[in-house]
C-alpha cells in the first residue's frame, strides 16, 4: 500500500489537494501587483522575500466561480517549487489551506481518460469523515478532488510560448 502526502486546500467552498511533492510553503494572502497584459489567469506578481513569485488565480484555469464570500484577506498562496514551473518562482491563489495529509491507495477513485484530462484531475479522495453525508453503504465519506497541477502548469507554459 502505497502512502501519499497532499495539501488539502478549498476553492469555492469546495475541496480540492495537490501533491505536497510540488509544494515549497504556503503564505499568507499579500497584496498582488498586477501585470499589464497577462493572460486572465495570471493574477500579478508578488514580491516573496526578495524573490518575485507570478501569482496564478486557479478559478480562471479551472473555469471554477470567483468566491464571494471569503474576504481577501483569509486566502491563501501555495507557493510550489521552482521546478514545477519550469524553474520560476510561482504560486497559486486558494482560499483556504486545510490540512497535509497521508492517503492510500484505497482512498484514491483515480480518474483515465479524456475528461479527467481536460479537467486537470487525477483522482477523487475519499476520507472518513463523520461529518460528511452518508453514502449507500452507511459510510461518512468526504470527497476530494486531487488535481493535476503539474499539469496545469505544463499548458500554461505550452501556451505562452505558442
Amino acid at each position: 500500500m502505497t502512502v501519499i502526502d497532499i495539501v488539502e486546500f478549498e476553492i469555492g467552498n469546495e475541496r480540492y489537494a495537490l501533491d505536497i511533492t510540488l509544494t515549497r510553503e504556503i503564505v499568507e494572502m499579500v497584496p498582488i501587483t498586477p501585470v499589464p497584459r497577462a493572460p486572465a489567469h495570471i493574477a500579478g506578481i508578488i514580491n516573496l522575500r526578495g524573490e518575485i513569485t507570478n501569482i496564478i488565480n486557479l478559478n480562471k484555469i479551472l473555469d471554477l466561480p470567483e468566491t464571494s464570500n471569503k474576504n481577501r484577506e483569509d486566502q491563501k498562496i501555495i507557493v510550489l517549487v521552482p521546478e514545477a514551473a519550469e524553474g520560476s518562482n510561482t504560486g497559486i491563489i486558494v482560499d483556504d489551506v486545510h490540512a497535509v495529509l497521508q492517503i492510500t491507495d484505497d482512498e484514491i477513485d483515480s480518474m483515465k481518460g479524456p475528461l479527467s484530462n481536460e479537467a486537470y484531475v487525477k483522482g477523487v479522495i475519499k476520507i472518513d469523515d463523520k461529518e460528511a453525508s452518508e453514502t449507500e453503504t452507511g459510510e461518512k465519506k468526504r470527497l476530494i478532488v486531487w488535481l493535476d497541477v503539474g499539469q496545469v502548469l505544463i499548458d500554461i507554459l505550452a501556451s505562452t510560448k505558442a
